[in-house]
């Protein structure tokens, strides 16, 4: 790096480089040049068009004061280490009501017998869409995936759905209709909200292991969550603000509250965006629970996982089958309820 020891040496940095440098771990670069003989010296400069980009370790080799990039992640991580009792303690309490309502939920789902639950499914799909063709295809669907053998995975991911579906959109249209009236708190939500929406699913998983148990279903509750309330939120936002003014003005003329416009002529009109937001966080929660069999979340996730551990390429690709024509099932079941309330709404 004789280009940047060269700018260390003309901004007469080099005493104050040397002073603070340490004998710490060499690089690997230093450790090959060390065993074939090269030293600083001898060393060829680096063409111009070469030059790498200063980055943390290439000025570290050129200034050993310079901090590396191990150094800055070392720091992230003990920052994390030194909050972390102290987060769990506020935290624990806080949670654990989710992981009573997984376990809950996985429960009663497992000890209800297939010949009670598929009839109840069929019914409640029926009356939100009203629908034979897609209730007949739900029917075929769970028949199809007892047949195989896979009933109990599906109902286990679709007790973790139903929990964090229902927990999403009681937290996510409260902040969605705050984001809507305030246009301050909007703006600090933002980007949160792109953060969640942009961050890997992986990335979810590491400091949640760190908080909490592997063996805690809050642990892939409060991920799947998350990373699926994102939706509910934006488009509840975007509902409410797209209510035609003429509607509210209306609404002001008769004198009504706050709380009456709300309830009364807001939240009925943005119903249809709301719904379309409730889609989307069931279709990104069964997205996540494919993740977080990793961290012990039960459901067709443990087979994909087993078939891409064992290498079992059959139990991999029905299993997966298996989760698409869950997603399906889900898909089909709440746009058709979206395409009811439109109708309602429009009528």
């Amino acid at each position: 790096m004789a280009f940047y020891d060269g700018l260390i040496d003309s901004l007469g940095l080099r005493d104050w480089c040397d002073k603070d440098a340490t004998d710490g771990p060499m690089s690997m670069a230093q450790l090959l040049a060390q065993a074939s003989g090269e030293n600083d010296a001898d060393a060829a400069p680096t063409p111009l068009l070469e030059t790498p980009f200063p980055s943390l370790d290439v000025l570290h080799e050129a200034c050993p004061a310079i901090s590396q990039t191990r150094d800055m992640t070392t720091g992230v991580e003990n920052a994390f280490l030194a909050i972390k009792d102290p987060l769990k303690v506020v935290l624990d309490p806080l949670t654990q009501p989710l992981s009573w309502a997984l376990d809950g939920s996985l429960a009663f789902f497992e000890a209800v017998p297939w010949f009670i639950i598929i009839p109840a499914l069929l019914v409640l799909t029926y009356y939100a869409c009203r629908s034979l063709s897609i209730t007949a295809f739900v029917a075929v669907s769970f028949l199809f995936l007892a047949f195989i053998d896979h009933y109990d995975y599906a109902i286990q991911t679709l007790s973790i759905i139903f929990v964090c579906t229902i927990i999403s959109v009681l937290l996510g249209v409260p902040i969605g209709i705050l984001m809507a009236r305030h246009d301050t708190y909007q703006k600090i939500n933002i980007p949160i909200l792109d953060m969640l929406q942009t961050l890997p699913t992986f990335v979810y998983l590491i400091p949640l292991i760190f908080l909490f148990s592997v063996t805690e279903s809050k642990l892939y509750g409060i991920a799947i969550i998350l990373y699926a309330i994102v939706p509910v939120i934006r488009l509840t936002d975007l509902g409410i603000r797209l209510v035609d003014q003429d509607v509210i003005e209306a609404a002001d003329a008769y004198g009504m509250t706050d709380r009456q416009k709300l309830w009364g002529v807001q939240i009925p009109l943005a119903l249809p965006n709301i719904m379309a937001g409730v889609n989307q966080t069931i279709m990104m929660s069964l997205a996540m629970v494919v993740i977080a069999s990793l961290v012990s979340a039960p459901g067709l996730g443990v087979l994909v996982l087993r078939g891409i551990r064992n290498l079992e390429l059959g139990v991999g690709l029905v299993s997966g089958f298996g989760i698409v024509l869950l997603a399906v099932v889900l898909d089909r079941t709440t746009k058709a309820a979206l395409s009811r309330i439109n109708a309602s709404t429009k009528a």
